[in-house]
């Protein structure tokens, strides 16, 4: 193991109020060793480096300048705070970030008085920061106390409409808040689209504006490394005039561009804004995302997210793949079906490597598009590609598509326009927890009428049925599948169309019947051979289809056996509820069928290794195992030792 940074400013941080008595120059070497301790915890817990290496500077400024915990400081999505941690007593446990029963790798209003706010999703925080703003000037009172609200958004965060929403609602209620737009021209992807055009300008013909009035002559010309923005003149929005014109037209003060990684212009100026603000104030500062770490700098995401690595070299330590991800399957099966039709492209919104298809993008650029960080937009444009004829498969990861569900009903469903829904990260994730968990969408998607739901159960299916997708052209269609790796099935040499709403029968056995919808199935057959030890041998079968049904299966399945099981890794009112209702309507509970549905709990579950979850979730083999036999009324003689 690398060897601990030697931190001796660091060591004297318990809490923010302990900054109040560093002075200027003491709080930039606090911010070199701030840097080499979230290098140093990074290396041995994996997570996302990148963004807090571009904060450093500013998390040690603004807990300087603030009074915090009462003055609200809003990470936007939250991966960019463990700086923000570190300073904010939990240092002694940075080294637990994103493991079972650690920190949280966002910001988690449950661990910290000074997380005032949760995130793990975009966006939120300048809406947050106003809702604090306008309880303070209402007497609110929450744990902490209420002062100044500042929310820390990126300018990829920037990009979705929620952002404009509570800036024009800020702007229009006038409250004294401030937002800090962290432009690193870099979010997970290189940000796309006019607005990151525009925050170019800012800076391309002049590397320094000064403070409006009240901070002249408290900034310094920006360093020649931000004079680069000047390389991309050409990406200028023609008639847009230098000068944060559009964020003033939202009632903002805008003051910057300023070097946020300078404490000599960041400090002064945070101070001067937080003495003199009315209103609303935007501080657009230039950061570097990855920065002082040149692993990071020179990666292509920056260090967005790692594996544990080493700390001299940056080589990440990862295990060897004993089988593809269903997120690459998804690439090389969706290009092999792109490759034999025009008309099939893309959508994604700022996710295009998380989703599969920067491989696409390279091949297909134009049929390939990254919206930014706007689900709901990217739903609708599928939706008229779909009308236009083309045959748009629109990839979002399951927690993200939940953001633009308004628009799956208003504009796809009810129009039945064939989108082509490929929803990654389904289930459980891991270390991202909750926030990121893909536990709604077998629910709110099989609810829709018209809407073909599949889940593929391994990497082969999940080849077949982005053939379904390509071939389905009666209406909208979608396939869910996990983060992580396939089980090593052999593969297809090019999907097949599998029949709509047709499930596939695993064995045939007796008395219990196991029928599951999507990769649960591997721990149902592991289920199932622990139980044939036990003199119980149950029938399998794999739903692929949460909708339409495989009535006539399913109404075997009742029929043949005396319980019936389903298993799914979403939250209940999905699969197990649809299948419930076919039952019913059917009568088989007038015959006295056993049944039970095995769905993830009505809790939101916390960071830890996937199995671990699924134990939590009760969805393991050991679990099913045991839920057969509560089922058929078989006592475990294990169960009843003390």
């Amino acid at each position: 193991m690398t060897a601990r940074p030697e931190t001796p400013l660091l060591d004297r941080i318990d809490r923010p109020a302990d900054l109040k008595q560093l002075s200027d120059g003491e709080l930039v070497r606090l911010a070199h060793e701030l840097r080499a301790e979230t290098v140093s915890a990074v290396s041995e817990t994996g997570g996302h480096l990148g963004a807090g290496l571009g904060v450093v500077e500013l998390s040690v400024a603004l807990h300087a300048v603030f009074d915090t915990p009462r003055d609200k400081i809003i990470w936007d999505v939250g991966h960019q705070c463990y700086p923000h941690k570190i300073l904010t007593g939990r240092r002694e446990r940075i080294r637990t970030l994103r493991q079972k029963g650690g920190l949280s790798g966002f910001t988690k209003r449950s661990e910290s008085l000074y997380d005032c706010f949760g995130a793990g999703h975009s966006s939120t925080s300048i809406s947050a920061a106003l809702g604090f703003a306008v309880a303070r000037d209402l007497g609110g009172q929450c744990d902490g106390g209420l002062g100044d609200a500042v929310a820390v958004i990126g300018d990829g965060s920037i990009s979705a409409g929620m952002a404009y929403e509570a800036m024009n609602n800020a702007g229009h209620l006038n409250k004294r808040m401030f937002v800090v737009l962290n432009d690193n021209d870099m979010s997970i992807a290189p940000p796309v689209g006019a607005m990151s055009s525009y925050l170019s300008r800012l800076y391309a013909g002049e590397p320094f504006q000064e403070l409006r009035a009240a901070a002249k002559g408290a900034v310094s010309l920006l360093p020649e490394p931000f004079r680069e923005g000047a390389k991309r003149a050409k990406e200028m929005l023609k008639g847009m005039t230098v000068g944060g014109t559009l964020f003033e037209e939202l009632g903002f003060s805008y003051v910057g561009p300023i070097d946020g990684h300078d404490m000599n212009q960041l400090l002064p100026v945070l101070r001067t804004i937080r003495q003199r603000a009315t209103g609303p104030v935007m501080l657009h500062v230039i950061t570097k995302k990855g920065k002082g770490y040149a692993p990071a700098e020179t990666a292509r995401d920056r260090g967005h997210a790692t594996a544990t690595f080493d700390v001299l070299t940056g080589k990440q330590h990862k295990a060897p793949s004993n089988a593809p991800s269903y997120t690459s399957v998804f690439g090389r099966a969706l290009l092999d079906e792109a490759a034999r039709d025009d008309r099939i492209c893309a959508v994604t919104a700022a996710m295009p490597d998380g989703t599969g298809l920067s491989q696409f993008a390279d091949r297909y650029p134009s049929r390939c598009f990254d919206v930014a960080i706007a689900e709901q937009h990217g739903v609708t444009f599928s939706a008229a590609l779909a009308a236009g004829g083309m045959k748009p498969f629109c990839a979002m990861y399951s927690t993200f598509l939940q953001r633009g569900y308004d628009q799956v009903v208003h504009d796809v469903a009810i129009q039945r326009l064939p989108v082509r829904f490929a929803i990654d990260r389904a289930g459980l994730v891991g270390a991202d927890g909750a926030t990121h968990a893909g536990a709604f969408d077998i629910a709110f998607m099989a609810n829709l009428p018209g809407m073909v739901v599949m889940a593929a159960a391994d990497e082969a299916e999940l080849v077949h049925m982005v053939a379904t997708a390509a071939a389905h052209d009666e209406g909208p269609i979608a396939f869910r599948y996990p983060r992580g790796e396939g089980v090593g099935v052999e593969m297809p040499e090019r999907g097949v169309p599998l029949e709509i709403g047709k499930g596939r029968m695993i064995r045939k056995g007796a008395r219990v019947a196991l029928l599951s919808l999507g990769t649960r199935l591997q721990e149902v057959e592991k289920a199932a051979e622990a139980l044939a030890a036990r003199g119980i041998e149950p029938s399998i079968a794999d739903a692929r289809f949460a909708k339409p049904l495989d009535a006539e299966m399913i109404l075997s399945l009742a029929r043949d056996h005396e319980a019936l099981i389903t298993i799914e890794e979403g939250a209940v009112g999905g699969f197990g509820s649809h299948v419930a209702q076919l039952l019913a309507e059917n009568g088989v509970f007038d015959n006295g069928l056993k049944f039970r549905s095995m769905v993830l709990p009505d809790v939101f579950i916390d960071q830890s290794s996937p199995r671990d979850m699924y134990d939590v979730a009760a969805m393991n083999a050991a679990q099913i195992e045991a839920k057969v036999l509560d089922t058929l009324g078989v006592a475990r003689i294990d169960s009843k030792r003390a």
